[in-house]
């Protein structure tokens, strides 16, 4: 019995992927709260009447 849980302890075989796992879940996040940043910046870009690019295009 102490001989399998042994085995388990230096079974590193499965700890890659969940680093990996880890890695694009903290990624996939950033690049959700990067978008959302972007899409306000955007939208106040738009619906201000007195910016330059608004003035722009009418």
């Amino acid at each position: 019995m102490t001989n399998l849980l042994q085995q388990f302890a230096k079974d590193e075989s499965g700890a890659t992927a969940i680093e990996y796992g880890l890695i694009a879940a903290v990624l996939s996040l950033a690049i959700v709260a990067g978008v959302g940043k972007a899409a306000d910046a955007l939208k106040w870009l738009f619906s201000d009447n007195s910016s330059r690019l608004v003035q722009a295009f009418q």
